[in-house]
Parts: structure tokens; C-alpha cells; sequence
């Protein structure tokens, strides 16, 4: 409810006096300006008679204490002439009581004629002013010389207006040298400004006649360049009519303002413009230029009167899809974050800011990102790890460059703002990406953050994460951010050697006696090699003692047992074999060929191509690169506690020779066509009694094709009878040297 005054005045003690408070009402309801007080509504009683008005504040008060500005004082005489001009001219009537005391000022500021105690029409042939008017109190202070010489009927002889402009010059005189008043001082100028001081002096003329009447010293300031020219005074005028302005007058009009802002009462902005404003911008089409007034005057204001005024428009505005107007709202976010509750802003605003992280327009977008830094504190911690850090992340990977690098920034500055786990899981992954990013101040921006949070990250992330990131920084091509890496790269080294410096020299638990006299290996520190080239660790003590026992086979190796069960019969007996064995050279061709039917050798073992040299070794090499490719830097030095050992699988071929490989090679060498003469085909004799992975391939291109049996025959060589312990390989030396009575068909051809 708006607040109001009440004027009382009681009859029983003023009965006088009461026509002329009866006729103040009267005038009150029938005069409308204004510049006149506005008169609510008025009670009479048997004892009381009230008057109730718009809230007032005496002008007096002010004057006193000095706080009007000599351009307000001039807006206040323009509203007071103005209304005296009224008085005269239009409603043909002498008001014959303008003082300080009779003048009032709104909430608005805005001053206001009062005292209408004695105003009285010169068409009434009864007028209160002729009767009464010396029952106005000090009235003889303010009266005009002609007046007090012969009276108040001396109005009807003289123009209308001549009592009025004279208590107007009056009022001039005791508003600029605060109260001090009556017609003592009529010829002094003091504080007077100088453009007023002609007029003012043709206002106090003792001819009445000659006397400036008020209308025409209102003309003389309104002249170019006349004392009432003010921006003070035209932004009074215009500002109820704002919305109906065209652009250029509006932009004349605020500009104005710029200029008036310190002179204007604080009450006259929050009462008479702000409200004007508030409508222009939000239905007029004020624009962003409208709203940085709003918010400079809302500066001033209090919080009940900033909550109840502003903060509903501010609120319909974030929602409005104009986007000079969030523009304008995000600059303009300090000057009202302070008068928003944290549950406005949560509720109202921030869902309806952080559409402007996915805006088309990139001003919108980065305006979007400077307002986190000031509307965080208002944000619960759900919404800044969760949807805050969900906008940052779409606009960390913006198509424009600065909006990145002001991503970076913000992050940089609101990390203290998250979480200790959210913390370390996206300023790490941020920072090291924008790292590597095209833009070099966005590079630099990322490592001035990384500076600035430094002590954020655990010393395990610093060494393990960001310090490996930054090595590409130190050798950037562009001098500011190699720098800046530099800088960077110190603080984080010097943490971590803080940190090292207090960490243990080693996990491992102490060495017990077992350890040190038992048979368990152990590790040993080099003492005599310090150079960069000797071995870091021994892994086994030199005693000769821990050497004992046989070196293992490799693994994948089988070695065949040499007993009498899986001995070849082509070799002779040795003198632990029990009972006869007959000999290769005591069968048949036709003894032999049903051995090699009824028991025929495994295939797979045999290799007659020379193209499978070159694929054993190939595939040797192979297996060596892959041994080096899946040895990680983690297993480099470890090795197994216990060798895993193959067990070794003899091959049993009855004592019988491989005649089914050869009757094989046979078949394949007649089916060959005859090669041109001069030319050789290759062959190659294959050790078959071992494992293949002991199978030796000799080479035999240098061989003809008619020498093939005599010169293979001389590639085998028997095994000693008399010296079986030094035989080093068990592989079986097969003599297949057919016999004279055999026709030669040039079956030795299949070897070659």
C-alpha cells in the first residue's frame, strides 16, 4: 500500500482561521497540475478537519541542510513557475502566499505549491485573499511593497500575476542561500547563479507594473541557452513519454541522462524514470542502452526496493530471446549478482542463462562463459559439477578460438569452485588437451592455469599426467609459450621433488638373516662399473658355488633317448644291446618295401625343398622381433622363477630305414621333365631320424645329376662302432646304397 500525508487542522482553537482552510480544500479539489500538491481525500469532523495527500516531504528541510544541487534548485523553480503560470493565466487567480514553507517535495523529488490557504479568482467579488489573507501566518514577511502600503485590495488596481512574482523572486533568493528569507535582502545577489541574476532583480521591482511576472521569466529560460536549457529539465519533460519516443529522440533523451545522473534525486530516478525505463525496455524497445540505466540506478536503490522493482524484470528478461538484451544482462551481471538470492538465481536464472552456451551467435557464447566466474557462488555444488561442467565441455571444443581460450581461463579460476574427484578427473583432461591446441593463447591460457592450480592436483598426477604434457610445451614454436611452460614446468617439478624428498628410499621389506647366509638368491649393486655403460643390478651372487648343476635344453627342444628299443638298425650295436639284431645289408629289396607299407614314417617330418631353409630362418627372425615386441618396459628385467621344460618325445622307427620317403621322392623325381643341358637341379639331404626342430638341411646345388649316389654317399658318414659315447647327435645315418644286382634306374635323381 502506497504511503500517504495527512494535514489536520483543529477547529476548536483555530476557529479563525478556519475560511481559509476551508478554502485550501476546496482549491485542492478543483486545481489540477502538476505542479500542485494532488489531494487524496479530506474528512471534516465537529473538531478536526483532514486533508489527506500524496506522500510529501517539506522543502524546507532540505534547504536547511543544504542538499540541493544549483541544477536541482533550478529544476524545482522551473515546476513551481510552471505552476504559478497556471495559476495566473489559466485559472485567472492570485495563489499570494509562495514561500519555502508552502512548498513540498514527492517521493519522486519533485517539488510541489502547496498553501492554498488564501489562492483566491479576482472574478470573486468575495475572495478569501482580501478578507483573510492577513491571518496567514509571517504573511508580512512575503508581501510586495505596494501590498503592504495599502493593502491586499490594491490586486485589482495592478496586473494579476505582480504579487506572485514577487514572492517567486523571493523564493529565488532564500532556496539558493538556504532559508534565509523576507524582503530584508531584496537587493542582494548572493549565491544567486548569474544567468538567473537579471531576471531575478526585474522580478523584485517595487513598480508592480514594471515587474517581471512569472510567465515571462519562464520564457526567458526556456530561450537557447537560457538558465532553464538544463538536460535536467528536458529529461523531466520527456520521460513520461519515453515509449512514445522515436529512436533518435529516445537516444537523445538517455544520453541526457548520462549527464544528469549525479544531479537528479535519487527519489526522482527510483519514483519517475526508473519506471519509465522499465517500461521502455521491456514493451518499448528500449534496448541494452535502456537497461544499463535501469541498473545504474538500481545501484542505489535498496534491497527490498531493488527485489520489488527490478528483480521480477530482470527475471522476465533472461527470458526474453533477444540477444542484445542477454548480452547486455551478462556485462551487466556484477552490478546485480549481490541483489539476487541464491534461489532466484538457481530456480529462475541459470536454467535460462545456460542456453547461451549453445547459442548460434559466438558473443552470446562467450558472454555466456565470463558470467560463470560471477554467478557461481550462487550455484549449488549439483549443478556446478553437473550441468556447468557439461556447458564448459561443449564449449572447450568451440570452432572459435578466444571462446576456448576463455573456456580454459574459467576453469582455471573456478577450480576451487568443484569438487576434489571431479577436480582431478576434468581440469587434468582439460588443461592437457588445450595443451595441444591450434591457437596459441589458448596453449598459453591453459599453462597459466595449470600454474594457478597447481597445488590442486596430487603429486602422483602431477608426475604421471600433466609434467609428461608439458614436455611439448618447452619446444613449442611460439617464444611466449615455450616461456610459460618453462615457468609452469618449474612449479611442478619443484612439487614433486618436495614430495620425493619425503618418500622412503625403498618399499621393500629389510633383509632377515635366511636371506643373507641361505642358498636363495640374491640381489647385488654393482660397486666397481659407475659408468652409464655397466649393469644396473646383478641379479645372482658370483660364487661359483650357485653355478652347480647341468645347463637345462631350451624348452621346446626334444631330445630322443638312445635305447635299445628305439635304435636304428643301421647302427651297429654297442655292447650293452642283448641278442642278435639283424642288419639293413642282410634284407631284401621286397623285405624292405613291406616294412615301409606296414609301417610307414609320419610325412610331416620330412622337408625335400630348399625353400624351406629360407622359411626356417624367416621365421627364426620373426620370432625374435616378437620377443622383443611383447616385452613390455614393466617385464624388461623379470624372468621366471622356474623354467618350464618340454618333455622330450623319441621317435621310434622300428630299427627300419625311411624307405617310404624315399619311394615318395622317387615317384616325384621320374615325374620331373629333364632339365636343358648345362643346367642342374638342386638337392638336398635330409637328416630325418631327429625332431624337426634339430632337422640339418645340406646343401647339394654343387652336385651334377649323374654323381648323385656317389657324392651323397660321401655326404653321410658312419657313426665310429668303437666310440658310441662321443656321438653328440642322434640323428640316424640311413646307407642306401642299393646293391650291383639291382638295375639302375636313376633313383638317385630323387634326392638331388
Amino acid at each position: 500500500m502506497a504511503q500517504r500525508s495527512i494535514f489536520s487542522f483543529e477547529i476548536t482553537g483555530n476557529k479563525s482561521r478556519l475560511p481559509i482552510v476551508k478554502n485550501a480544500g476546496r482549491k485542492l479539489k478543483t486545481l489540477r497540475h502538476p505542479g500542485l500538491i494532488r489531494v487524496l481525500d479530506t474528512v471534516a469532523t465537529e473538531t478536526y478537519i483532514y486533508i489527506a495527500t500524496e506522500r510529501l516531504a517539506p522543502l524546507g528541510w532540505h534547504v536547511r541542510r543544504k542538499s540541493l544541487s544549483a541544477e536541482t534548485i533550478k529544476w524545482g523553480l522551473y515546476t513551481i513557475a510552471n505552476a504559478l503560470k497556471f495559476i495566473n493565466d489559466d485559472a485567472h487567480s492570485v495563489h499570494g502566499n509562495v514561500r519555502v514553507s508552502t512548498i513540498f517535495t514527492s517521493e519522486s523529488g519533485e517539488w510541489r505549491l502547496g498553501g492554498l490557504d488564501i489562492l483566491s479568482s479576482i472574478k470573486e467579488d468575495d475572495a478569501v485573499i482580501y478578507t483573510y489573507a492577513g491571518l496567514v501566518p509571517d504573511i508580512n514577511r512575503y508581501t510586495p511593497p505596494e501590498v503592504a502600503k495599502t493593502g491586499w485590495e490594491t490586486i485589482k488596481r495592478n496586473p494579476i500575476a505582480a504579487v506572485d512574482s514577487y514572492e517567486f523572486g523571493l523564493l529565488i533568493f532564500e532556496v539558493f542561500n538556504s532559508g534565509v528569507s523576507g524582503t530584508d535582502h531584496v537587493s542582494e545577489i548572493i549565491n544567486i547563479p548569474l544567468s538567473i541574476q537579471q531576471s531575478y532583480k526585474r522580478l523584485l521591482s517595487s513598480n508592480p507594473k514594471a515587474r517581471l511576472t512569472v510567465s515571462h521569466f519562464l520564457e526567458q529560460g526556456r530561450r537557447s541557452g537560457g538558465f532553464f536549457e538544463t538536460p535536467l529539465i528536458r529529461l523531466s519533460e520527456g520521460i513520461e513519454s519515453l515509449g512514445l519516443k522515436s529512436e533518435g529522440e529516445r537516444e537523445e533523451l538517455l544520453s541526457e541522462l548520462d549527464e544528469v545522473s549525479e544531479d537528479f534525486p535519487e527519489e526522482f530516478f527510483k519514483m519517475k524514470v526508473l519506471p519509465e525505463l522499465l517500461k521502455s525496455v521491456e514493451f518499448g524497445g528500449g534496448g541494452p542502452k535502456v537497461l544499463n540505466h535501469i541498473l545504474k540506478i538500481g545501484s542505489k536503490l535498496s534491497d527490498e526496493d531493488y527485489e520489488a522493482r527490478l528483480n521480477p524484470v530482470i527475471i522476465r528478461l533472461f527470458a526474453s530471446p533477444d540477444r542484445q538484451i542477454r548480452v547486455s544482462l551478462l556485462d551487466s551481471l556484477p552490478q546485480m549478482i549481490d541483489h539476487l538470492s541464491q534461489k532466484l538465481v538457481t530456480d529462475k536464472i541459470f536454467p535460462q542463462l545456460v542456453t547461451g552456451f549453445t547459442d548460434s551467435a559466438p558473443l552470446v557464447r562467450e558472454q555466456t562463459v565470463k558470467s560463470v566466474l560471477t554467478i557461481i557462488p550462487k550455484l549449488s555444488d549439483r549443478m556446478i559439477n553437473g550441468d556447468l561442467l557439461k556447458c564448459l565441455a561443449k564449449t572447450s571444443n568451440d570452432e572459435q578460438p578466444g571462446i576456448r581460450t576463455n573456456t580454459t581461463i574459467c576453469l582455471g579460476k573456478i577450480a576451487r569452485n568443484l569438487g576434489t574427484n571431479t577436480r582431478q578427473k576434468v581440469l587434468v583432461a582439460a588443461f592437457t588437451r588445450s595443451l595441444r591446441d591450434p591457437f596459441v593463447h589458448a596453449r598459453n591460457a591453459a599453462l597459466q592455469a595449470l600454474a594457478a592450480t597447481a597445488d590442486l592436483f596430487p603429486e602422483d598426477d602431477c608426475a604421471n599426467r600433466i609434467l609428461p604434457g608439458l614436455c611439448s610445451s618447452l619446444v613449442d614454436k611460439e617464444k611466449i609459450v615455450r616461456d610459460q611452460a618453462n615457468k609452469t614446468f618449474d612449479v611442478f617439478v619443484s612439487r614433486v621433488r618436495r614430495y620425493a624428498s619425503n618418500l622412503p628410499d625403498s618399499i621393500l621389506p629389510p633383509p632377515t638373516a635366511g636371506h643373507l647366509t641361505g642358498g636363495t638368491p640374491r640381489m647385488g649393486t654393482p660397486q666397481s662399473d659407475t659408468s652409464w655403460a655397466g649393469w644396473a643390478i646383478s641379479s645372482f651372487t658370483n660364487k661359483i658355488a650357485s653355478a652347480s648343476g647341468d645347463i637345462e635344453a631350451k624348452s621346446n627342444i626334444s631330445v630322443p633317448q638312445t635305447t635299445s628299443e628305439s635304435r636304428s638298425a643301421s647302427l651297429p650295436p654297442t655292447p650293452s644291446m642283448v641278442g642278435p639284431h639283424p642288419s639293413s645289408s642282410t634284407r631284401t629289396i621286397s623285405d624292405l618295401h613291406r616294412l615301409a607299407v606296414t609301417k610307414p614314417l609320419a610325412p610331416t617330418l620330412m622337408k625335400t625343398s630348399t625353400e624351406q631353409f629360407f622359411q626356417d630362418a624367416q621365421a627364426e627372425d620373426d620370432e625374435i622381433d616378437n620377443a622383443w615386441e611383447e616385452m613390455g618396459e614393466d617385464s624388461l628385467f623379470d624372468a621366471p622363477t622356474t623354467p618350464v621344460l618340454a618333455k622330450p618325445t623319441p621317435f621310434d622307427d622300428g630299427g627300419e630305414p625311411d624307405f617310404a620317403g624315399w619311394l615318395s621322392s622317387q615317384a616325384q623325381a621320374k615325374s620331373k621333365a629333364p632339365l636343358p643341358k648345362g643346367l642342374s637341379r638342386p638337392s638336398t639331404s635330409v637328416v630325418t631320424n631327429g625332431p624337426p626342430s634339430l632337422t640339418k638341411v645340406v646343401s647339394t646345388d654343387s652336385l651334377g645329376i649323374g654323381a648323385g649316389t656317389r657324392k651323397l654317399a660321401k655326404a653321410f658318414t658312419k657313426p665310429n662302432v668303437t666310440q658310441p659315447e662321443i656321438i653328440k647327435s642322434t640323428t640316424k645315418t640311413l646307407d642306401i646304397k642299393p646293391r650291383e644286382s639291382v638295375a639302375d634306374d636313376d633313383w638317385g635323381e630323387a634326392w638331388d
